[in-house]
């Protein structure tokens, strides 16, 4: 979606983005790019936009926390058209991508992901079979930042390898333990068998 329809991005940083969730009483993680530089330990590129995922079924708390922000979804998802989340609105899939900016002259900042889950698990929008436990979708950092497991996050940047994502990968593969690695090769195996990145991960590859 061009900065030219819909208006210009000057992300937070994830310590802005923890601040505003520092009340949260459900989940949340930074994910992409970000995601993966906290768990690195370090800068890896530029970044366009910074992602915070949450699960679908916290969505009305999450408005509730971001009551004063101007919120809008992306709906269709992809097609570059945003239309504004109107208060006690329950987005249904396919619906999962929300744009927020503190008011509406100021810039993109976060990018909401809603995901879904059943029970104590996590499961993937884009495949139902693809699920882990809700307690071991992120990790923490020193400062108390969560994010997504670096697993996780390669998993969806796998459907569409970018230059971007190709070095996210190469950067956190060595910090990925055995079973984050056969998770991982596992995963990918389901939404696209032929992935390049599935030879780097074949020695642990359960399937």
């Amino acid at each position: 979606m061009s900065d030219d329809v819909l208006g210009r991005w000057v992300p937070d940083r994830p310590q802005d983005v923890a601040a505003v969730f520092a009340e949260a009483d459900f989940p949340w993680w930074i994910a992409g790019g970000y995601a993966i530089e906290l768990a690195v330990g370090r800068e890896l590129r530029a970044h366009g936009d910074l992602d915070v995922l949450v699960l679908r079924r916290d969505q009305a708390l999450v408005h509730g926390l971001l009551a004063d922000w101007d919120l809008y979804v992306a709906d269709p998802p992809g097609q570059g058209e945003l239309r504004p989340w109107r208060p006690a609105e329950v987005l249904r899939p396919p619906l999962h991508d929300i744009w927020c900016r503190r008011t509406p002259k100021a810039p993109w900042s976060v990018q909401l992901m809603l995901d879904e889950a059943e029970g104590t698990q996590w499961v993937s929008r884009r495949d139902p079979s693809i699920r882990l436990p809700i307690d071991q979708l992120g990790r923490t950092t020193e400062t108390g930042i969560p994010y997504l497991a670096p697993e996780v996050q390669l998993f969806y940047k796998a459907k569409a390898t970018r230059d971007k994502d190709e070095t996210d990968f190469e950067a956190v593969l060595p910090l990925l333990d055995t079973p984050a690695r056969a998770w991982l090769a596992d995963a990918i195996n389901v939404i696209a068998p032929n992935h390049p990145w599935l030879r780097r991960l074949l020695p642990v590859n359960r399937t």
